[in-house]
């Protein structure tokens, strides 16, 4: 199985595409929660891993008083990690579950989310299991959410089916950033059109694909 403590060292590389990867992300997430309606803003991050994205936002953002955050992430020094650097930037709003984050009560608490990072997912999963949990999160997002995804585009690549499966599924595209790096990264951004009308679902997400 792949280590994936280990593999968050590529982040300590500005060359990375993985810190590429995370300087887009950030930069939507920002904008993100600089557009999600006034009050109380509800962030759910699946596969969080260490939380560089979320952590690396919240602080010097000007809402992050606003922000309710969950990270989800199974592996438990991961989960650790993050705890840990959320508690030095003093994000006492910020939790993070050791969980698995393809059941959707681990985080059903935490829903709707006006934000929701689906981050380092589609790259490990199955085509089939991409399709259903962008055709779910409609039932994970309140109306005007901003879904935060990603997967590489290597042959085949998958991207076009995952954008027109968002489209389909009530979602506008915001942005697409295809990163010309070495991994040639597709960063996307989605906002949900409607209300959801579908509960959310009890069934497990995605599967991991041993690697």
């Amino acid at each position: 199985m792949k280590d994936w403590v280990a593999w968050h060292a590529a982040y300590d590389d500005p060359s990375s595409p993985l810190s590429a990867r995370l300087k887009r992300v950030r930069s939507h997430l920002s904008d993100a929660i600089d557009s999600a309606p006034a009050g109380r803003v509800s962030l759910v991050s699946l596969c969080a891993g260490q939380g560089h994205d979320v952590i690396g936002v919240l602080p010097q953002h000007p809402r992050r008083d606003d922000v309710r955050a969950v990270l989800v992430e199974a592996d438990a020094h991961n989960a650790t990690l993050a705890r840990r650097a959320a508690q030095r930037q003093g994000l006492s709003q910020l939790e993070v579950r050791q969980a698995d984050a393809s059941l959707t009560a681990s985080f059903a608490d935490a829903l709707p989310a006006d934000v929701l990072l689906l981050c380092g997912i589609f790259g490990n999963v199955g085509d089939d299991d991409i399709r259903h949990t962008v055709h779910a999160a409609p039932a994970l997002c309140s109306a005007g959410a901003t879904v935060i995804w990603t997967r590489h585009r290597r042959a085949p690549d998958l991207t076009p089916l995952v954008r027109a499966w968002f489209a389909e599924s009530g979602f506008e595209e915001i942005a697409f950033d295809a990163l010309e790096n070495s991994a040639l990264t597709g960063v996307g951004v989605n906002r949900l059109r409607r209300a959801p009308v579908a509960e959310v679902p009890g069934h497990r997400l995605f599967t991991f694909r041993a690697a």
